[in-house]
């Protein structure tokens, strides 16, 4: 398999890394949502304990993925969890697109799609 190749899996990779995290961003949204009986309840219940077991494979995934993904790549990848997150608070937190965050989400998507074009581009 070509460096080439290596990279382009491993930047998908690093995407699915950053979705994980956006998961368990609304996974705590959610548990933060709700009413305990106890202090200790709050953060030691099953979904607070997976949102952060979650957090920790992502942080994993992407430590991995710099062996194959240049460093400044991972800040552009990384911005992408905006657009999840806002995209999983439309279906599970039932929060609203303002237009605002659509020409937010769009302006992400293409900064990411410049830079990952950038050998292609003319400029």
């Amino acid at each position: 398999m070509s460096d080439g190749q290596l990279v382009l899996i491993f930047s998908f990779v690093f995407l699915f890394s950053v979705l994980i995290s956006s998961v368990s961003q609304i996974m705590l949204k959610k548990s933060a949502d709700r009413t305990y009986d106890t202090k200790l309840g709050e953060y030691l219940n099953p979904l607070v304990i997976a949102a952060y077991g979650m957090f920790f494979c992502s942080m994993l995934i992407t430590m991995y993925c710099y062996k194959f993904v240049d460093v400044s790549a991972g800040p552009i990848y990384e911005s992408a969890g905006y657009i999840f997150v806002a995209v999983l608070g439309y279906f599970f937190l039932k929060e609203r697109f303002t237009t605002k965050k659509v020409i937010g989400m769009l302006l992400i998507l293409a900064g990411i799609a410049l830079f990952s074009l950038g050998g292609l581009l003319p400029f």
